[in-house]
């Protein structure tokens, strides 16, 4: 998560020319802040509903920059399987229907990012104070009880509210450390390294449970868009297995938060809740006979041996692109690996918010709510007031007025995630100008010539992610044919460009080397060719 930036006139100009085009501003109103303050002085700690759970050595295990802590975790050995136990912070307590405070996080919708910068959908005091799970003091919780079997599979699940006290704010670098050499790790001998250490073993059984599914949930490398001064800069991050088993809890938890409010609605003519669920339909299976059949065309254009990289419809798709080789070892396999990963990752649709429950094919659970974000998701503070009105910690509201304010909350969540789309999408696009625009002012021979690898192709576009510096780039077939002195035309596998005696010109997962041409403003767009034939004709 981004540091705080409290004063916008402190926002570096090309973020703010960004949240402007949005209509975010970081700043909350006069009220809304007073209302934080208030709930500050008066944090709720000493409501004789809460369970004392202050004992248990909970953590919280995040991005080092993390400020927002939503979740704590402890696991423990329960006979012949385990107990997990999940503390999300208590946001539903603090942001109520009716206040001003919960008026604004409807509003907002979630929490919005920008490279480094952060758009809160609560105050500061509250998201990242008196709310988060902070390290060393009593924090209210909705606890997740959660019992599996050897294999790991679920017995059931108590939600309960309670007081805890996190031990230590961890990193997932930091917990990795442990994992890989416990000796060496300055966390050895604490009284949550035991629950550490069975955070792969939990994750490993909750990873083997979901493979049948064909779906690719975590990526071994994310790019990271940071800010310089004004200048914005893109690294490439390589994700630590730990951040793995950890998701695998997050995702338990919102499917036991989605089966508790669906339980709650069994009889139609009178449910007790007004639930929101994720829905992820899954892949159509047009899509799915798509991939199968560009992935055996990759095999014959790279010369690949069909029993490692040839995938059949019957085979889950996670696992089998977990086992292909050449990340880090080979460079050409290492290309061709990571453009298959991108292909696969592209048959999924996307998820979306509905009153109604459906299967979230992701994740491989019916239902599934999203209970594990309640400080930066708007949908989690409702879902959250939910439960606690199911377990009867609090009385009931209208269910009129709840219903109405259940689609409220519905369109303000769908469209927070369509914003951050935009505003990702916005940075993305600021980067590559900055890239690219000093190269118009040196002569066409002279201009930097940048190495990627083919993403993906369709008839119009070839999707290309750089080396230096990693960010995705598209370059359209019509610039590139113009370039070589070709026509082009999709393959019938849709894994390569052909030219007019029907040859492989550019293909999934091959290297090849761009230059900028120029910039075409009527299109607001950079018109780029490559260097050369990126598979030279044959003979």
């Amino acid at each position: 998560m981004a540091a705080s930036v409290p004063d916008r006139d402190r926002i570096p100009a090309p973020l703010r020319a960004i949240l402007d085009g949005e209509h975010l501003d970081p700043r909350f109103p006069d009220e809304v802040e007073a209302e934080a303050a208030a709930l500050v002085a008066s944090p709720g700690l000493d409501d004789p509903t809460l369970e004392d759970a202050e004992a248990i050595p909970f953590v919280t295990v995040d991005g080092a920059g993390t400020r927002d802590l939503d979740q704590a975790l402890h696991l423990e050995r329960d006979g012949a399987g385990y107990r997990v136990r999940y503390a999300i912070a208590d946001a539903a307590y603090y942001v109520r229907p009716g206040t001003t405070l919960f008026a604004e996080a409807l509003r907002r919708g979630t929490s919005y990012y920008l490279p480094g910068l952060s758009v809160p959908m609560l105050p500061r005091a509250l998201s990242e104070g008196a709310v988060s799970l902070n390290a060393g003091v009593a924090r209210r919780a909705l606890v997740f009880d959660t019992r599996l079997d050897p294999d790991g599979h679920i017995l059931g699940t108590e939600t309960r509210r309670a007081r805890i006290r996190s031990r230590a704010k961890l990193s997932f670098t930091e917990v990795q450390a442990l994992l890989d050499d416990p000796a060496g790790s300055p966390l050895a001998g604490r009284d949550f390294a035991a629950s550490l250490a069975l955070l792969p073993v939990i994750g490993n059984l909750r990873q083997v449970e979901a493979a049948s599914r064909q779906v690719i949930r975590f990526h071994r490398e994310e790019i990271q868009v940071g800010l310089d001064g004004a200048a914005f800069t893109a690294h490439v991050r390589i994700r630590h297995p730990v951040e793995r088993h950890n998701e695998q809890l997050s995702l338990l938890c919102n499917a036991e938060g989605g089966r508790l409010l669906s339980a709650a609605n069994e009889d139609d003519r009178s449910p007790a809740a007004q639930a929101i669920y994720r829905v992820h339909p899954a892949p159509s299976a047009e899509r799915l006979a798509e991939l199968e059949a560009q992935l055996a065309e990759l095999v014959t254009l790279h010369g690949l041996d069909p029993a490692t990289w040839a995938w059949r419809r019957d085979q889950a798709l996670s696992v089998w692109v977990d086992a292909l080789p050449g990340l880090a070892t080979d460079a050409r396999l290492t290309r061709i690996a990571r453009a298959v990963e991108r292909q696969a990752v592209m048959v999924n649709v996307r998820s979306v918010y509905s009153a109604e429950p459906g299967e979230h094919f992701g994740v491989g659970a019916e239902p599934y709510a999203r209970f594990s974000a309640p400080m930066r998701e708007i949908v989690g503070v409702f879902v959250h007031k939910e439960a606690v009105e199911l377990l009867g910690l609090v009385p009931r509201r209208d269910r009129a007025a709840d219903l109405a304010l259940r689609d409220e909350v519905l369109a303000s969540a769908n469209a927070a995630r369509e914003r951050q789309r935009r505003l990702t999408d916005q940075t993305n696009r600021r980067v590559i100008d900055q890239v690219f625009a000093p190269d118009l002012e040196r002569s066409r021979p002279d201009r930097p010539r940048r190495t990627g690898t083919v993403m993906g192709v369709t008839a119009s576009k070839i999707h290309v992610a750089f080396d230096a510096p990693p960010i995705d780039v598209k370059l359209y077939v019509a610039d590139a044919g113009k370039a070589l002195g070709l026509w082009l035309t999709l393959s019938p596998g849709k894994a390569a460009l052909l030219d007019d005696a029907g040859k492989p010109v550019v293909a999934v997962g091959d290297e090849i080397t761009i230059q900028v041409v120029r910039r075409d403003e009527p299109r607001d767009r950079w018109v780029l060719a490559p260097v050369a034939r990126p598979r030279p004709a044959a003979g």
